[in-house]
């Protein structure tokens, strides 16, 4: 199987070593920014080469699998170029930053194309186990987090280029949530700017704020960021059951039930997961173990857009589900 990449940076090269540990994968192309950083990620594989153009890798190479790792402003055309070619797709969250992914949704269900996409979260072995302790018992609020530091990347901190937190970040909480509970019919959000914009030069997007959602069933919920801190904090999920709490973090899962307090650690690199079932549905043409596809993931991008929109009107925001 010949696999290209478009995009050379952290999610590139974290899906090309894990590709490069597979077995009849072989990666063929990447596309980047520069030929340099392009040349600089082929060297790693024998037979890979480096291009600038996404149509000029496409036209010379005879590519099984594409996968998409570039910012979320510079998403849209590279997705329109791959349906047309009809070449299945794995692309990183966000989908963008604007409602083209509406567009480019209803193009990949006209093609039956297969498409993958990368809320890794919802392929842990910890989020398995809270989908089978929410069958026993029955939640009613949940309160999810993103407390962090601000990425030090020009486009990250610029809200036209990256979408900001909520968008770029704290996408992977409101898919979580999504997966675990169901689908979210209502937003209101508010955001603030309260140190980054006077410390780190070019910063428009917010450094905190909070999002307070209505799920279809009944269950209400909010979701919180920051990149204000110095370092990585919080990052999970809570949910409040009539037993006790579900907390899911990035390491473990913790089931507390008054004062007993189980706890369970992924045991299985997600990324790897993820990678096997999108390459395996390629092979096979069955997409059924995909748990994140393009057409499911847009529901997680527009709750991320109405939020951003709610923060600007003031106003709570209705999604059709």
């Amino acid at each position: 199987m010949k696999v290209g990449f478009i995009g050379t940076g952290w999610f590139a090269k974290t899906h090309a070593a894990i590709l490069s540990e597979m077995d009849g994968v072989d990666v063929a192309a990447f596309c980047g920014t520069t030929i340099e950083k392009a040349e600089k990620e082929a060297r790693n594989w024998s037979n890979a080469k480096g291009y600038t153009n996404v149509d000029d890798m496409l036209e010379k190479q005879k590519l099984d699998a594409v996968y998409i790792c570039v910012p979320p402003m510079a998403h849209g055309e590279i997705e329109l170029a791959l349906i047309d070619r009809n070449i299945p797709f794995f692309v990183e969250k966000p989908l963008g930053i604007d409602e083209q992914p509406i567009q480019i949704a209803r193009k990949i269900e006209e093609k039956g194309l297969i498409t993958s996409v990368g809320y890794h979260w919802r392929y842990k072995e910890t989020t398995n186990k809270a989908l089978a302790l929410l069958q026993e018992s029955k939640a009613g609020i949940a309160v999810g987090y993103w407390m962090g530091n601000m990425p030090m990347i020009p486009w990250w901190r610029d809200v036209d280029k990256s979408g900001g937190q909520f968008v770029e970040q704290t996408t992977h909480i409101v898919d979580l949530l999504r997966y675990l509970c169901g689908e979210i019919i209502e937003v209101y959000a508010a955001y603030g700017n309260k140190v980054m914009q006077e410390k780190v030069e070019g910063t428009t997007v917010a450094d905190v704020g909070s999002v307070m959602m209505k799920l279809k069933n009944g269950m209400v919920a909010t979701i919180s960021n920051t990149c204000i801190l110095k370092d990585s904090g919080k990052v999970g999920l809570d949910l409040y059951l009539e037993e006790g709490i579900i907390e899911l973090r990035n390491e473990h899962l913790r089931e507390i039930n008054g004062k007993q307090i189980l706890e369970y650690k992924d045991q299985v690199n997600p990324y790897m997961v993820e990678n096997k079932i999108f390459l395996e549905a390629v092979k096979t043409g069955n997409p059924e173990k995909i748990l994140a596809d393009y057409k499911d993931s847009l529901k997680t991008h527009q709750v991320t857009l109405a939020a951003n929109q709610s923060a600007i009107s003031g106003q709570p925001i209705k999604l059709g589900v």
